[in-house]
């Protein structure tokens, strides 16, 4: 099977958000799973991509017709881990700094420009895929355009398109004007999207997709309800025979408390005793006073947005003057919401420090170091901060939704417990959780239990990789005559 992913970010090469950590493990995944399956990667060749340090030679050089005359595509390439992996670069490419544009027109005019010229290769290489996997709306105009050729493009006649959501608010800016010069027309009506959206990157893709994956079963119902669906509930939910929720994986080399250089005491299952140095080493760390006892260490290791409830974080530790706990908040973000955790620290100088930076370091050591992981967020497509958590021995408190919903078990509902839920972010809700979390960490022994089962989960690539595999398989399978 030759699979081809498209998308805007790789870790290790570019990476902003989960997006990388996806594209940067989901194809060595399916590869290790089959190896004769022939996985390559095409990535945009952001100007912050070290050329040097990946090896990129060039490769190639040819054109993506627009209005205003043609626009070259250069093509650069390399092998890492024994896949190939594509970069494109010109103009458009250029024309932004990063892997994104605060300048929603230039955005949409990189990623329509990668997109085409991502097909474009396909056809230098004379590589006819038999699936296209697109991520996210830089790469749906892909889809809806391999959509517009297949039944007179015999290149393109058997392959299938998968379009993966991360995250369905961020569908790309509409540009019925972008479109028309790149030559694509929009969505036809009966597509069955709203009027907006037919001219809209996201929606787009996903009207011309043979398969759309969300990164967790419950996103994938939740987004055909009013709250999720961002005006496109109704459209989605007449594809719902076509929507697959796959929960994401974790790559468990990156992230092991057994191996993990970040941390002052490694530990495994077996010697999570060891795990208390670690605390205390953190203590030390930001600044926070050694207790007297058993003390629960709470930590937050986040961007700061309202999606992710750190208002509500502010507001429910407020709501538990009579408990002793301490927290260390990691991340950076909206200013409001920074300057919420400086309040918090403020008013509670002995009990919060919140460092208001990005360090991989201190975020590993937090997970690491602290008893329990808060996680109060608004809407969760996948999340990935619970799986390291477990991971680490750290007990998540999260809300009930998304991908949260699918990898924590309330210590209340199930006998294999892992975690804490909240019904809904609100900072009563949050406060009530962790009321029940301080309850049972006052039991070691049923603490230590906690965490062990959920360092037993298996958060893997492998289960993923297979789920998409099927995905792929029936994709390419004839239906039956009727």
């Amino acid at each position: 099977m030759r699979i081809l992913f498209l998308a805007a970010e790789a870790a290790p090469f570019a990476k902003v958000g989960g997006l990388g950590d996806v594209v940067g493990s989901l194809p060595w995944a399916l590869s290790r799973r089959n190896p004769h399956d022939d996985v390559r990667l095409v990535l945009p060749l952001h100007p912050t991509v070290d050329a040097q340090r990946w090896g990129l030679y060039p490769l190639t050089a040819f054109t993506v017709a627009h209005r205003n005359g043609p626009i070259t595509a250069e093509i650069y390439a390399t092998e890492h881990r024994g896949l190939p992996v594509y970069f494109i670069t010109g103009v458009p490419v250029l024309a932004v700094p990063g892997v994104y544009s605060p300048d929603p027109h230039a955005d949409a005019v990189k990623y329509a420009f990668f997109s085409l010229a991502a097909l474009a290769l396909a056809r230098y290489l004379d590589w006819p895929p038999d699936i296209i996997h697109a991520h996210d709306w830089h790469t749906a105009l892909a889809v809806h355009a391999l959509a517009q050729r297949r039944d007179h493009d015999a290149f393109f006649a058997h392959t299938r398109t998968v379009l993966t959501v991360h995250n369905l608010p961020y569908m790309g800016a509409p540009a019925p004007l972008l479109l028309e010069a790149f030559g694509l027309p929009p969505a036809p009506p009966e597509s069955g999207l709203p009027e907006w959206a037919r001219t809209t990157p996201l929606p787009m893709g996903l009207a011309a997709a043979d398969a759309i994956t969300t990164v967790s079963p419950t996103y994938a119902r939740e987004i055909l309800t009013p709250e999720f669906g961002h005006g496109l509930e109704g459209f989605l939910r007449t594809r719902r025979d076509h929507l697959f929720g796959i929960l994401n994986g974790l790559d468990t080399d990156l992230w092991n408390p057994a191996t993990d250089p970040s941390l002052d005491v490694r530990y495994t299952p077996t010697t999570l005793g060891l795990r208390e140095r670690n605390a205390a080493a953190l203590r030390d760390e930001v600044g926070l006073p050694q207790p007297e006892g058993r003390v629960p260490l709470i930590g937050l290791v986040s961007r700061l947005t309202s999606q992710k409830g750190v208002d509500v974080i502010a507001d429910a530790l407020r709501l538990l003057p009579e408990q002793r706990w301490q927290a260390v908040l990691l991340g950076t973000g909206e200013p409001h919401l920074e300057d919420a955790l400086r309040r918090l620290e403020a008013d509670f100088p002995n009990r919060v420090r919140a460092v208001l930076r990005y360090d991989d370091g201190l975020a590993r050591r937090i997970y690491a170091g602290v008893d329990m992981l808060m996680m109060p967020s608004r809407y969760e497509p996948c999340g990935v901060a619970q799986m390291i958590a477990m991971r680490y021995g750290a007990v998540p408190v999260a809300t009930e939704t998304g991908g949260l919903a699918d990898t924590v078990r309330d210590v209340d509902l199930s006998r294999r417990s892992t975690g804490f839920l909240l019904p809904e972010a609100t900072p009563k809700a949050l406060a009530f959780a962790l009321r029940r979390a301080f309850a049972v960490f006052a039991d070691r022994r049923r603490w230590q239990a906690l965490q062990r089962r959920g360092m037993a989960e298996d958060f893997s690539w492998d289960k993923p990789a297979q789920a998409y595999a099927r995905l792929y398989a029936n994709l390419l399978t004839p239906a039956p005559n009727p």
